[in-house]
């Protein structure tokens, strides 16, 4: 009670002190304003001065403030005016101005604008282009996934395909727990749009390349959980799944083993489905790493919480929500992106505005009117109630049209699909005959030989040392189907005209891989038949080529039995031009190129028709110099028997005059 009595006289006090000064103030202004009269200051000012924050002069007691009245300059306001005319877009008005805009304002500004085709209304719909997008993008999750994807083709997607492709990533970045409705979004958007999935790989990869490159956990984490579920609704192919781990698993890092283990288990799943040997390969990486201990103990019990997962068959971690299964799987559209390619770009351009052509926007407006209306099923549904026998009569006659035309596929998407399969299949068999057997189930058509051989030859060319497992599979299906012996042939002659652009190492396997079917007798040796050796037909390639298969053949035949097989009657015409003999100089080359490779052995016949060939010539030029002598000695004699006869008649002249 007795603090309050002191506060209560505290305040009194000090309410008398501010009475008595504004007391003395008023009386100072009084003996001012004695002199001269008072002027009383007008309402609005007074105002204006309680709502004007007090100057330092004021806050001493320098006295109340008076407004200035300023001089209006008319120029400067014409100057104004004539600026604010000039104004013609609405991005001055808007962020780079200064000057907001509300909403309403802006539709009624839009509606103003009588050109629809004018770049301040393509500027404004781009403006709410973007709005729309990002607003339906952040409103997404698993109940109103359905809806919202109606409402998103309403938008056009083909002109914004960067903004949503820009908005999805942001968001996924922003809330990586909805990674997977966002990915199933993109996948419904990919089945009718596939370029819009193809450039969301190609920024994703772009992405995750930066944050790998600068070591940042978070960003990389939430790249890889993106592709991840791009993998797990079959937007991407599980190649790029593999390629992310394999890059993750070489250099062992903890970060970079948390990483990986995140990775697997929001795809496991679906990789175990695609490609279980490559699953089985990564987990026994996996393995291998733990068994080392070369990392932190955290990190162990990381990679042994991941094989708990495996053990329970990814009871927690489905690949695909049955929520967000809204795919069909024969409408699905999968693009094959590589990792480390580097002439992916992410097309930025495609965020930023610019301005079309007037006749070329209004065209692109119709066309997306018309795309709009035929995804989302509207030109159906207006004339469906018209003319329903005409339609019914109209699609037999366009059924029996399609069934007469033959279509051609010039983006070639069922043969990448073909070598895509072919290569899983090289990749995940255990052994050589599994691997033949699957292949000779996929029901290739004829001609499709080929590209069977092709992919052999080139996964043959690609591991850093040769692989006889190829090879078998090569055998094998010669064995099995002659055909693979015309086209392994037809690759040959293809190999050796173009073995100068190959590397040394893909040389090497190519030339190990041709000797196996040789010394298997898988293929005929006529193969051999175009090959010539001497200076001006062979490379230093072309060269090195012929030597590891004849290497090969020795190693596994034995220098004996090849030059047996050289030798026989058979194979001469074969491997006639090995051993040419038409030129000395040719065999000269041909002997000193098998002598300085080791298999000198080999041309034993040649260097016996060399030695005749030669003996050959001796007797030749002998046989010329002795009738150029024989010929000499008869013009010799010839000349001797005229000078003769001349010398008697000119002795019987001489008697006769006598």
């Amino acid at each position: 009670m007795g603090g309050k009595k002191k506060r209560k006289d505290d305040s009194s006090s000090s309410s008398s002190s501010s009475s008595s000064s504004s007391s003395s103030s008023s009386d100072k202004k009084k003996a001012a304003g004695s002199s001269a009269p008072a002027v009383e200051p007008k309402e609005e000012v007074k105002e204006e001065a309680q709502d004007r924050p007090r100057t330092n002069r004021e806050a001493r007691g320098g006295g109340d403030w008076e407004p200035k009245k300023e001089k209006v300059d008319p120029e400067l306001e014409e100057y104004k005016k004539r600026k604010f005319a000039q104004v013609e877009s609405l991005e001055q008005l808007g962020r780079s101005g200064g000057v907001y805009i509300p909403p309403f304002k802006l539709a009624r500004l839009q509606k103003d604008i009588e050109d629809k085709t004018s770049p301040e209304f393509q500027r404004q719909s781009w403006e709410a282009l973007r709005k729309s997008i990002n607003g339906l993008v952040n409103k997404v999750n698993v109940s109103n996934i359905k809806n919202l994807v109606e409402e998103l083709f309403q938008e056009n997607l083909v002109r914004g395909r960067g903004l949503f492709v820009r908005s999805v990533v942001r968001a996924q970045m922003a809330s990586p727990g909805f990674t997977h409705v966002f990915a199933a979004l993109v996948a419904v958007v990919n089945t009718k749009l596939p370029e819009i999935g193809d450039l969301l790989i190609r920024r994703v990869i772009l992405q995750f390349r930066r944050a790998y490159k600068r070591n940042d956990k978070i960003v990389t984490t939430a790249a890889i959980k993106f592709m991840a579920h791009l993998v797990n609704q079959k937007v991407s192919s599980e190649l790029l799944a593999l390629h992310v781990a394999t890059l993750l698993l070489e250099r062992v890092t903890d970060d970079s083993i948390e990483v990986c283990v995140s990775f697997m288990q929001e795809c496991g799943q679906a990789l175990e489905e695609l490609s279980p040997a490559s699953a089985h390969a990564i987990y026994e990486r996996f393995r291998t790493i733990l068994h080392e201990g070369e990392i932190d103990r955290r990190v162990q019990y990381v990679i042994e919480g991941l094989m708990e997962v495996r053990r329970k068959k990814y009871v927690d971690y489905p690949a695909v929500l049955e929520e967000l299964n809204l795919i069909e799987e024969e409408d699905q559209i999968t693009h094959e992106v590589d990792l480390l390619d580097d002439t992916i770009k992410g097309e930025e351009t495609l965020n930023i505005f610019k301005a079309q052509p007037p006749e070329d926007y209004a065209a692109d407006e119709a066309k997306w009117k018309h795309i709009s209306a035929e995804i989302l099923g509207l030109e159906d549904a207006d004339g469906s109630d018209s003319s329903t026998d005409s339609e019914d009569s109209e699609a037999e006659k366009e059924a029996d049209a399609k069934a007469t035309q033959k279509i051609m596929d010039y983006t070639e998407q069922d043969l990448v699909n073909l070598r895509r399969t072919i290569y899983l299949v090289l990749m995940s068999s255990a052994n050589f005959e599994e691997s033949v057997h699957k292949i000779l189930k996929l029901n290739i058509s004829e001609g499709q030989e080929k590209e069977v051989c092709t992919m052999l030859i080139d996964c043959c060319a690609m591991d850093k040392t040769f692989n006889r497992f190829f090879a078998l599979q090569a055998e094998r299906l010669c064995r099995l189907q002659p055909a693979y012996q015309e086209y392994f042939a037809m690759l040959f002659d293809q190999q050796f005209a173009t073995v100068h652009r190959l590397e040394t190492n893909k040389l090497r396997n190519i030339g190990k891989f041709f000797a196996h079917l040789l010394y298997t007798d898988a293929v005929e040796w006529t193969i051999l038949s175009q090959v010539k050796i001497s200076e001006e037909t062979t490379t230093s390639s072309s060269r090195i080529f012929i030597k590891v298969i004849f290497q090969e053949l020795s190693e596994q035949w034995g220098i004996r039995k090849l030059a047996d097989r050289l030798k026989d009657p058979d194979y001469e015409n074969a491997v006639e031009g090995l051993f040419p003999k038409d030129n000395p100089k040719n065999m000269r080359f041909a002997i000193n190129f098998f002598t300085a490779i080791g298999l000198g052995v080999l041309t034993e016949n040649l260097r016996d028709h060399l030695q005749r060939a030669q003996a050959q010539q001796k007797l030749k030029a002998m046989e010329q110099q002795v009738e150029e002598e024989s010929s000499s000695e008869e013009s010799s004699s010839s000349s001797s028997s005229s000078s003769s006869s001349s010398s008697s008649s000119d002795s019987d002249s001489d008697s006769s005059s006598s």
